[in-house]
């Protein structure tokens, strides 16, 4: 049976293999999943999908974590915990890697934007959380969120290169006469 693919997957394929595993030595399952939630993301409902519960987006990542709780926040399960804590982790490897104007650059700043250090804290904590429900369905799933929380300054890192990349793909330098 075929798997049906997003029709930009090819593109962000190649872009994140050529970062990710040209570059910087990470391996073929990582720059596939990073290549399919590239694919997810821009599907707009699915960049900002958690909700609070008027129905309005979530878009404070501490607001998110608390989401995720199943004993003190509003997750209704473990197993949403751990759909959440994906997602999160997805969320904040995006905007660190391809959404370097949604970082907030000033620590000290009272803006909404994150910083790139809660960004990283909180990805590599959301997929090393998933990365430890390892038991069951998600045994297969578990090592790559550990490989993902491992490597995630270098997912951001090649999610940057590969953002440069496109960039450069679809607006190509004017030739010189």
């Amino acid at each position: 049976m075929q798997v049906q693919t997003h029709p930009l997957e090819p593109f962000f394929q190649q872009a994140v293999k050529n970062s990710y595993e040209g570059r910087l030595g990470l391996g073929p399952e990582i720059t596939s999943y990073v290549s399919r939630m590239l694919c997810e993301f821009t599907e707009a409902d699915n960049l900002l999908r958690l909700h609070d519960s008027k129905g309005r987006p979530i878009e404070k990542l501490e607001e998110m974590v608390r989401a995720s709780d199943p004993i003190h926040g509003t997750a209704r399960s473990f197993i949403a915990e751990r759909s959440i804590r994906k997602y999160i982790g997805d969320y904040t490897l995006f905007l660190a890697g391809m959404c370097p104007e949604a970082i907030e650059s000033d620590p000290n700043s009272t803006s909404q934007k994150p910083t790139l250090a809660e960004l990283i804290r909180v990805g590599k904590e959301s997929y090393y959380i998933v990365s430890q429900f390892n038991v069951f369905e998600y045994e297969k799933k578990a090592a790559l969120y550990g490989q993902l929380s491992n490597s995630f300054e270098h997912c951001i890192l090649g999610l940057a290169i590969a953002r440069r990349d496109l960039w450069r793909t679809i607006n190509p330098p004017a030739p010189v006469h």
